[in-house]
């Protein structure tokens, strides 16, 4: 989830934003549906090991060996597990997020992709039944990755492309909840970091719903017409500083247009690559103690861009999560429900972000009393439905046993 940058550049905002600014733009999270634990899929997965790390193990701190610095507050997980799944959806409402950008590999059982599918379409299922938007980010890397695997042919690449394109039309942008732009569903392109600018045309000739399609910036010359999204500007292994990602997110939001434009938060850039053996670290972005998320929320709301997206709720290789860890605890979602603090629609506040964490780890406290269970799906109903002091008192009653 990496690439090269060679522009960077330098602009400041104020820490404060007001509700307006909020409530106008679309907030969604950048989402990896691809963890395995071996409680749920009888193995840990790739994401928490990286071949290096045992999560059966301690590490010298005490802490469960993970591919990481940090660890998610509720502990390794599966990215197919209900209990999980219905957790992160309600923190993401609860924090004022509007929907999720799904990391997406295509429909292939090759390498983990068909897994990764899976995870995703069981994702949407709960992303919909919380009232959010959903879009996807194709990761057309893989087309390279089958090819060089074996399993594809060189010149079945964009009959490839185009069949998948065909399937994410009928299966995705038809959906309700899929996020568009100007009436157009959206679509990121990781890069693009496989096919080349005249081979896009043909690819989505097919479509009779065009996306509006968005590439990393630097990368935007290979798709005509195409907007950009922003990322956390690592490269070379360096230590990026706070003037250059700056800098970096100016020349974006001064490039592009509000439906151009998707723009760019992140709270830090940490990844374990390097600790684990899997290959040199592309670089390091400090957190700055949360204020470099301060700062690029701030720019994304003071920008022209309609979208925002926050990269991400959960890359725990490198290290840009949002979502609750043992390090960070709620700071991330606290400071997006600081937005709405003057939002009369927006009812949710800091301890209702510990309701969908307590009914996920009561459901694994719980697992297999049918009874108890039965309470908790009452309390799920009810947090989906809003009705957070209702909810309370449920988990209340089994927190205290």
């Amino acid at each position: 989830m990496l690439y090269l940058l060679t522009f960077l550049f330098c602009f400041t905002f104020p820490l404060l934003a007001s509700d307006k600014a909020a409530t106008s733009k679309s907030i969604m999270v950048h989402y990896m549906p691809w963890y395995a634990s071996k409680s749920i899929s009888g193995h840990w997965g790739s994401h928490w090991t990286m071949k290096h790390f045992d999560p059966d193990k301690l590490d010298a701190t005490g802490k469960q060996e993970l591919a990481s610095h940090y660890r998610p507050l509720i502990g390794a997980y599966d990215s197919n597990d209900p209990a999980l799944l219905e957790c992160q959806v309600l923190l993401m409402k609860f924090s004022g997020i509007n929907g999720v950008i799904i990391d997406w590999y295509g429909t292939k059982d090759f390498r983990d992709y068909a897994v990764l599918h899976r995870n995703s379409l069981s994702l949407i299922k709960y992303i919909k039944k919380a009232g959010l938007n959903f879009a996807i980010c194709y990761e057309d890397q893989t087309v390279k990755h089958m090819i060089n695997g074996g399993v594809l042919k060189k010149s079945q690449e964009l009959a490839y492309a185009e069949k998948e394109f065909l399937w994410m039309e009928k299966n995705f942008f038809a959906d309700p909840a899929y996020k568009r732009v100007n009436e157009k569903p959206i679509l990121l392109i990781f890069g693009p970091q496989h096919f080349k600018k005249d081979q896009w045309p043909h690819i989505i000739s097919a479509l009779s719903i065009k996306p509006q399609l968005f590439t990393l910036p630097h990368l935007n010359h290979e798709i005509n017409n195409s907007g950009e999204f922003g990322w956390p500007p690592v490269y070379g292994g360096k230590n990026i500083s706070p003037k250059e990602w700056k800098k970096y997110l100016q020349d974006l939001y001064e490039g592009g247009g509000d439906s151009s434009t998707i723009a760019s938060v992140f709270p830090q850039f940490h990844d374990i690559y390097q600790q684990a053996g899997a290959h040199k670290s592309y670089g390091y972005l400090d957190s700055q103690k949360g204020k470099t998320f301060d700062q690029t929320l701030q720019m994304a709301l003071k920008s022209n861009s309609k979208l925002i997206q926050i990269a991400t709720w959960n890359d725990y290789g490198e290290g840009t999560m949002i979502e609750p860890t043992t390090e960070f605890a709620y700071e991330y979602l606290e400071k997006l429900q600081s937005l709405f603090k003057e939002n009369k629609k927006f009812s949710f506040n800091s301890s209702d972000l510990r309701l969908p964490v307590n009914l996920y780890q009561l459901r694994k406290h719980y697992e297999g009393n049918k009874e108890i269970n039965a309470d908790l799906n009452v309390a799920s109903k009810l947090l989906f439905d809003s009705k957070t002091n209702e909810a309370k008192k449920i988990l209340r009653r089994y927190s205290q046993n």
